[in-house]
């Protein structure tokens, strides 16, 4: 590179470096730092107690379950928003003729939906009293239950109200991966009598793997990010801890009990496992992934 091109590449790179270094970086580091020490936020002075924070974290049996809910809910979102999508967006590009504008739209406009206002959508829905499931139940002659207070329901829930809002946004992305395949192949497969689920299974699946892998990533992201506002709106972490996520205990920690050190703690356990799962994901997933040309 001459040094014209270098000063204009890093001109180019200083204003995303900038916002990096200030919103991301930094934060980080300023994380890492204060996850050594016991402080509150408002004491001028911060107590260094070096890794008691982790272990004492490693120990409580609510992080424990912040945990296992945290994996259930991750669990639920990549049925909800990435395998049923993916049969979903394969249906509306081969197996449906007529009104898939129509389709599309439907699905897609959740996703602009504020998550607060979904929240509370789901709540009407899911009332045991009044809601159209508890309706369902009495024809069916069944126990109405009360999802918010319910251990196991309460977690599936959330995971209906996060997977509603994202799941548009997944379907149109992987709707535009299967129509980049070539028609003749399905029509091939079509003339071979060739199932259905075949073709979905050994042509779709394959030459759309590499969009797959991103969908099903950035499924895994955003639902961390969006599951915060349905818990805070809702249930607050109850009942007995049912709800509540390692993104929700860190907010807990922090401006709730004001135990920064240990929310601190929490946040860095926390990328660090997500780093590590995602990153194994990527690894082992990409072998088996397909690239045009």
């Amino acid at each position: 590179m001459t040094r014209k091109e270098k000063i204009l590449t890093t001109a180019f790179l200083m204003p995303a470096l900038t916002i990096f270094t200030i919103f991301i970086f930094y934060p980080i580091c300023k994380t890492f730092y204060l996850s050594f020490f016991q402080w509150n936020m408002i004491s001028k002075n911060k107590k260094f107690i070096g890794l008691e924070n982790y272990l004492n974290i490693l120990q409580e049996e609510a992080i424990h379950k912040s945990l296992s809910n945290t994996f259930i809910y991750i669990g639920l979102l990549i049925i909800l928003n990435f395998i049923l999508p993916y049969v979903v967006a394969y249906i509306l590009a081969f197996l449906v003729n007529k009104f898939k504008n129509f389709y599309r739209t439907m699905f897609f406009f959740p996703s602009i939906i504020s998550l607060v206002v979904a929240s509370l959508v789901f709540v009407w829905v899911f009332n045991p009293l009044i809601g159209p499931i508890s309706i369902f139940y009495k024809i069916l002659n069944l126990k109405t239950q009360f999802w918010l207070k319910t251990n196991g329901l309460v977690m599936i829930l959330i995971a209906l109200i996060t997977a509603w809002k994202i799941f548009g946004y997944n379907l149109i992305l992987l709707l535009a991966g299967i129509l980049e395949i070539p028609s003749e192949l399905i029509e091939n497969a079509k003339l071979d009598k060739i199932s259905n689920l075949q073709i979905f299974l050994y042509i779709v699946i394959p030459m759309t793997s590499s969009t797959a892998l991103y969908v099903m990533v950035m499924t895994i992201v955003y639902g961390l990010q969006q599951i915060f506002v349905p818990i805070n709106v809702l249930t607050q972490g109850g009942p007995n801890n049912g709800s509540t996520n390692l993104v929700y205990s860190i907010y807990q920690y922090a401006f709730t009990f004001f135990q920064t050190g240990r929310a601190s703690a929490l946040s860095i356990i926390t990328m660090i496992c997500f780093f590590i799962l995602i990153s194994i994901k990527i690894k082992v997933l990409e072998k088996g992934v397909y690239y045009e040309n």
